[in-house]
């Protein structure tokens, strides 16, 4: 998973403990989370669990206690791990506890809340109510859908958007795209998320201007943008007289449902009609009309909760139903020269709109738009939130394929590893570096909110609580000789420093 998208995911933190039992009563949403939160870890710490268990060590710890008949003692969890591996042992474990999966009993041992394991098990195994991941409408009311015409449909809806954050005013020459205007709902949601600022002096005359928060969003990948926006959308479900809790269980329901396929609409609320109307604006779902008694989820709708170990190929197959029919867009479009000479292979507005962010845009022709990166024009990005990073990530996803040849042949050429690694780059070494330079020049500071601990009554105290603060990957800074250091967030800490100093007390 990608660092965007588990920082949106974490949106699910800032609910109660409540709303978290209330969610976890649906199948769908205790496996949505089994599978798109817990995999986060996977990457990272494959590896660190005993041979014989072969996912993230999250997924892991739940699937060791789903079955138990009685709490996991903690000395016999240890066991599950590799020597040397605690600090990602007590990473997986406060993720569970934060998300309310796990809970530790009085006796000092592991067990899953019961909300979530009843659900998980039903959703791997079955059972239980069989609408609980949709009713296949038999037959369609529209049969001739095809996933082609999904694609098609949810591409148009999501550029508009896109489009609409940052102007439709770089569209090529003899460009066939059809650009279609975001719902005055969706423009809303935009505006209260920061996304966008509108000027004008009437409704009618607004127009939208990007913010810096709308920079980083645009140039984030298709699945962490869909979560983000539907994240916000939730944020703001009781403006409309519904829950938090309704609105995600039922996103957790359409994120399960099948490709292609017709699911009726005769088993749902009033509240999950407005929301199947209002995911119809974003492209996640497909409707000939309001009055239709039947829906399709399309590709933005069955990608929400891929697992770690699919959600590359899932991104890239999103990323290339959803862009133009050009081939070349689809497979990479865009060559970067040592000189910071762009040429980018495509005809859509919005990937020309993009690179209008961080380039001055030359020339445009049927299908092909010139650019240059210059210090002002990477600045002025840098002005309005876009990192190095970002740009950085885009220019590489969208290389052209005769670049990644170029790459893997010098990478192939080069006698020294070093040298190797520097050759792997599909850009340019100068042009990485040059990118970066420019954006330390421009911004040369950054903040990081969070709580300095400090006025320890020991040394043995302060080491104790600055490594736990480390093994769950909260610490951002620390200074031995003045004895303090800094977290990024304080819950965990805070329940360990007070379970400590029980415990001291106890002794």
């Amino acid at each position: 998973m990608a660092d965007s998208d588990v920082q949106s995911w974490e949106y699910l933190e800032r609910l109660q403990g409540t709303e978290f039992y209330r969610l976890y009563k649906n199948p769908t949403s205790a496996l949505a989370i089994f599978r798109k939160r817990l995999s986060s870890l996977g990457r990272q710490v494959r590896s660190i669990i005993r041979p014989w268990v072969d996912t993230s060590v999250a997924k892991s710890l739940v699937m060791a206690l789903l079955y138990l008949n009685a709490p996991l003692p903690v000395k016999d969890l240890d066991v599950w791990v590799k020597p040397g591996s605690r600090s990602e042992k007590e990473h997986a474990l406060d993720l569970l506890q934060r998300y309310h999966i796990t809970a530790v009993s009085s006796s000092k041992a592991y067990k899953l809340t019961e909300n979530f394991s009843r659900s998980l098990r039903q959703a791997l195994t079955g059972g239980g109510d069989t609408k609980s991941f949709g009713e296949i409408a038999i037959p369609p009311s529209n049969p001739s859908i095809t996933v082609e015409d999904l694609d098609g449909f949810a591409r148009n809806q999501w550029e508009g958007i896109l489009g609409y954050m940052v102007g439709n005013s770089a569209i090529p020459l003899e460009s066939t795209s059809t650009v279609v205007d975001p719902s005055p709902g969706v423009i809303e949601l935009l505006k209260a998320g920061h996304l966008i600022e509108l000027t004008g002096s009437s409704r009618l005359s607004y127009s939208p201007k990007i913010t810096k928060d709308g920079f980083a969003f645009v140039l984030q990948d298709i699945n962490t943008q869909v979560w983000s926006l539907l994240f916000l959308y939730v944020d703001h479900a009781e403006d409309f007289a519904m829950t938090k809790v309704a609105v995600l269980s039922f996103l957790f329901l359409i994120s399960s449902l099948e490709l292609g396929q017709a699911y009726t609409k005769s088993h749902l609320d009033a509240d999950q009609l407005r929301i199947l109307s209002d995911l119809s604006d974003f492209g996640i779902i497909y409707q000939s009309s309001s009055d239709s008694p039947d829906f399709y989820p399309t590709r933005l709708a069955t990608t929400l909760t891929s697992d770690s170990n699919t959600s590359s190929t899932d991104n890239t197959n999103l990323s290339s139903a959803l862009t133009t029919s050009s081939t070349s867009q689809s497979h990479g479009f865009i060559i970067i020269e040592t000189n910071y000479r762009i040429y980018a292979y495509t005809s859509s507005p919005l990937q020309t709109s993009l690179l209008g962010l961080f380039t001055n845009l030359r020339s445009r022709h049927p299908n092909l738009i010139t650019a240059k990166m210059t210090k002002s024009s990477v600045q002025r990005a840098v002005q309005m939130g876009i990192t190095a990073d970002q740009i950085i990530s885009y220019l590489t996803s969208h290389a052209h394929p005769q670049m990644r040849r170029h790459a893997i042949q010098a990478a192939s050429a080069a006698s020294d590893p070093a040298k190797a690694a520097q050759a792997a780059s599909v850009i340019p070494a100068t042009v990485l570096d040059q990118i970066h330079l420019w954006q330390i020049e421009k911004d040369r500071m950054t903040t990081t909110p969070g709580y300095l601990m400090k006025q320890f009554g020991t040394q043995a105290e302060y080491e104790r609580y600055w490594q736990f603060a480390d093994q769950i990957g909260v610490l951002v800074w620390r200074s031995d000789r003045k004895r303090m250091f800094f977290v990024n967030q304080i819950d965990s800490l805070r329940r360990f420093m007070k379970s400590s100093r029980e415990s001291g007390a106890e002794g």
